[in-house]
């Protein structure tokens, strides 16, 4: 269940447009990110949820008293835990998403997840994200996520 909120840490958007502005707003271009991997998550694409963070061993992820590096751990470890035999991915919800610009190349992130599964269920809580700027655009580089 800890895996759950760790991924759920990253798909926090509010509604946003896909115009050419995104590329010169940071909090659009960072926005826009977040609401791809949400999009991704809920059409059961793990990959596509997974291109939102830094492709890097150096990558974490904080939940509970747990710490894990890797793009590819964690892609594994999505893939075992929500495609797996008897697990589901659900249906999730965000709101208050805030963006903080802490320089031209990094941002703070926060918001709250609320995940929807189909026995009725709704595992829910908080997170933080830090994004850098690549030269192929916004990253997660790290994501805290806690949750009920």
């Amino acid at each position: 269940m800890r895996d759950l909120f760790l991924f759920l840490g990253v798909i926090a958007a509010l509604g946003i447009s896909s115009s050419g502005q995104d590329a010169n707003d940071p909090v659009l271009a960072i926005r826009k990110v977040i609401e791809e991997q949400q999009s991704a998550w809920n059409r059961s694409d793990l990959e596509g949820f997974m291109s939102g963070y830094w492709k890097s061993p150096e990558l974490t992820f904080f939940s509970g008293a747990r710490e894990s590096k890797g793009w590819q751990a964690a892609l594994e470890r999505y893939k075992k835990a929500y495609q797996g035999s008897g697990h589901e991915m659900g249906r999730l919800e965000f709101a208050n998403l805030r963006v903080e610009m802490l320089g031209p190349d990094a941002a703070f992130v926060r918001g709250e997840f609320h995940l929807t599964m189909s026995d009725g269920k709704k595992p829910h809580g908080l997170f933080t994200l830090i994004f850098r700027k690549f030269p192929e655009g916004w990253k997660v580089v790290h994501d805290h996520s806690a949750g009920e």
